[in-house]
């Protein structure tokens, strides 16, 4: 019997991951800031439609502005699965209404920003989760859908401090606040 020796020939994240400076890692960084910009932009979208009824998912007669319910229509009529009577008895609740609306206003600004990503990251995929588990089996495949997908991503602009391209997160990250506590990075 030989005997098992260690190698550094592992593959590792530290060395297969372009380097900040090199063309892959400016190109990384850029990838990475699209895809906030776009998911920002997709919970800011959802807070204004819901707000204000644009018509494209919610009709002005159900804008929230006008008296409508952010949370009712959906979770009432919408929700299947294990968790259809823990949704429909929040459904219109004013409590759940203002914390949908705050929460998708808050994730889409932070992350249009660059600020706060990681307390957006967090947010938004629990969020994103609780979705998810409003309509269980997704219609298309057994578990996956793309809310998990999008809680993957925000998941990994948190830990990347994706909010430093094309945001203002470094200058968010020297507020004393921000210095002491580093989670609001």
């Amino acid at each position: 019997m030989g005997t098992m020796t260690a190698t550094t020939d592992r593959v590792t994240v530290e060395n297969t991951a372009p380097t900040a400076g090199t063309t892959g890692g400016r190109a990384v960084r850029y990838i990475l800031a699209s895809l906030r910009l776009a998911l920002g932009w997709i919970f800011l979208w959802a807070f204004v439609d819901k707000m204000f009824g644009l018509g494209m998912a919610t009709e002005s007669t159900n804008a929230w502005i006008n008296g409508g319910s952010p949370t009712k229509g959906f979770l009432t009529f919408g929700v299947t699965g294990p968790f259809t009577d823990v949704y429909t008895a929040i459904a219109g609740a004013a409590w759940a209404d203002w914390l949908f609306m705050v929460g998708l206003a808050g994730i889409g600004v932070a992350l249009l920003l660059g600020i706060g990503v990681r307390v957006a990251a967090v947010t938004g995929g629990l969020l994103l989760v609780l979705m998810w588990t409003a309509v269980l089996p997704p219609e298309n495949n057994p578990f996956m859908d793309d809310h998990l997908i999008y809680a993957a991503v925000l998941a990994v602009l948190a830990l990347v401090d994706a909010g430093d391209t094309w945001g203002l997160g470094r200058v968010w990250a020297q507020l004393p606040v921000v210095q002491r506590l580093p989670w609001l990075r």
